[in-house]
C-alpha cells in the first residue's frame, strides 16, 4: 500500500476529545461524525481536510477515552494515515479496526512540514519527503490485511466468505 497526501502537523498529546468532542457522541452516522473531526482543536478543521490528507503528530496521539469515534471521524473525514511518535494503545487498535492506517516514527515529526506532500510506502517501510527517506517498522501482515480490507469487519467478512 502506498499513500500520498498533504501533511497536517499536530503537537503531542492530541486526545480523543480534541479529535472527536464528547458532545457529538450520540451521532452514529460516520459521514456526520466526519463533519466534527478535530473540531476540538480547531472548529473549522473539518472543512480544511481533503481526501488523502495525512496527520503527522508528536507523542501519545489518541490518548484519553477509548471512544472509537475518534478514529472513525478521521477516516471518514478523508485522513488516509496518521504518523506519530507514539500512539495510545486503545486508539491504535480502534484505528486499525476502522481501517485507518497508522505509522509510528520518532523522526518524521521533526523532518516534515505542514502543507507539504509526503508518500508513505508500507511495503518498503518508508516515508518519502522530497529527497529524504525515513524508515519505519513494518506493520505485521495481518494488520496490513485488515487495513487493505477497509477495517476489521470487512476483513472478517472476507475471511468468512473464503471458508
Amino acid at each position: 500500500m502506498i499513500l500520498k497526501g498533504r501533511v497536517w502537523k499536530l503537537k503531542d498529546n492530541i486526545d480523543t476529545d480534541l479529535i472527536y468532542p464528547g458532545k457529538y457522541l450520540p451521532i452514529i452516522d460516520s459521514k456526520e461524525m466526519a463533519k466534527h473531526a478535530l473540531e476540538g482543536l480547531d472548529k473549522n478543521f473539518p472543512q480544511k481536510i481533503q481526501k488523502g490528507d495525512i496527520i503527522v503528530a508528536g507523542k501519545n496521539f489518541g490518548c484519553g477515552s477509548s471512544r472509537e469515534q475518534a478514529a472513525t471521524s478521521l477516516k471518514h473525514a478523508g485522513i488516509s494515515c496518521v504518523v506519530a511518535k507514539s500512539f495510545s494503545r486503545i486508539f491504535f487498535r480502534n484505528a486499525i479496526n476502522q481501517g485507518l492506517a497508522l505509522v509510528q516514527s520518532e523522526k518524521a515529526y521533526d523532518l516534515v512540514e505542514e502543507g507539504k506532500e509526503i508518500i508513505i510506502d508500507f511495503e518498503k517501510g518508508e516515508i518519502i519527503l522530497n529527497d529524504k527517506k525515513i524508515e519505519f517498522a513494518h506493520l505485521p501482515d495481518f494488520i496490513k490485511e485488515i487495513l487493505d480490507s477497509g477495517g476489521l469487519i470487512p476483513y472478517i467478512k472476507k475471511k468468512l466468505e473464503q471458508k
